[in-house]
């Protein structure tokens, strides 16, 4: 916990500027602070635009300061010497995003099951990860035990040699039974997020492969294979071609037409076999099953 009283040179100056200037953090973390309402003055909740009085205390929780938090206990599909294949749960980040945030992420229960795992990559704060899942995505991962599988798998990511096949739930009826999309992608200046372009326009190559497993009414169950790992690739090409993933707040449609809404409170997006190359040179490939609550799913969909 910080706290300062307010001098009269503070008078009437910003909240977010003073803090800034009393400590080595920036204004805009400051301002994120703020409006999470770790910041308070005189014990009550502010703004980072707030005028300040003389002689009133702020006080401040200290990011560095993290919450205990209870670890759930990883779900281990594979351990040897040199990886660690994992079942990713929803609802849990790959690794820490803001210096912050009290929440458990994934590199947080890696490090407690494997300690030695803090020495592993090139980034303190991702510790042996190789490859990532968005929070609310289930599925398979690696993490790297030792520097030279580290080497290693990240060598075959950037090679495209790692297959990589996820199971997808999107609305609609796909057009064709097997197709590939190759829209390039970049990032929105205007939304942020992940945007799918043609091919005259500026972006990232990215190339997904898919194959239906069953058709429903309002939707269509689908294999995917993505053969570039760009951030959202999934769910941006599919939300170009107008087959949003079920589930996704993001990359969505505001109307689809004579397509009511499935309820559901995570994306329909399952990481279900990732295949890759031991040191040795032996190729290995591991399975997550789809999760009950999306089995269930499925079971309620009325057929076309």
């Amino acid at each position: 916990m910080g706290s300062h009283i307010i001098t009269t040179k503070e008078e009437g100056k910003r909240l977010d500027i003073v803090l800034a200037t009393l400590t080595q953090d920036t204004r805009s973390q400051w301002q994120k602070r703020i409006k999470e309402g770790s910041v308070k003055i005189d014990g009550a909740p502010t703004k980072p635009h707030t005028a300040l009085e003389q002689g009133k205390t702020i006080t401040w929780d200290d990011p560095k300061v993290r919450a205990e938090i209870p670890l759930k206990p990883l779900d281990i599909l594979f351990e040897n010497e040199e990886v660690l294949v994992v079942n990713k749960p929803i609802g849990i980040t790959v690794h820490k995003t803001h210096e912050n945030d009290k929440q458990e992420t994934l590199c947080d229960a890696l490090l407690a099951y494997l300690p030695s795992l803090a020495t592993v990559g090139e980034d303190l704060s991702r510790p042996g990860i190789v490859h990532r899942l968005d929070k609310m995505v289930s599925g398979v991962m690696v993490i790297a035990k030792t520097q030279e599988a580290f080497t290693h798998l990240k060598q075959q990511f950037k090679d495209r040699t790692i297959e990589k096949e996820y199971l997808a739930l999107v609305y609609g009826r796909l057009p064709k039974d097997h197709d590939i999309l190759t829209f390039k992608i970049s990032r929105s200046k205007n939304s942020g997020r992940m945007g799918a372009r043609s091919e005259q326009q500026e972006g990232k190559e990215a190339i997904t492969e898919y194959d239906v497993l069953a058709r429903f009414k309002t939707a269509t169950s689908a294999r995917v294979r993505i053969h570039t790992g760009r951030t959202h690739q999934i769910r941006a090409h599919f939300l170009a071609i107008n087959h949003p993933i079920v589930g996704d707040t993001l990359y969505k449609r505001k109307r689809m037409n004579n397509i009511r809404t499935i309820p559901l409170d995570r994306l329909f997006l399952h990481a279900h076999t990732l295949s890759f190359s031991l040191l040795s040179g032996q190729y290995v490939s591991f399975s997550a099953p789809l999760p009950q609550d999306l089995v269930s799913l499925l079971s309620t969909l009325p057929i076309l």
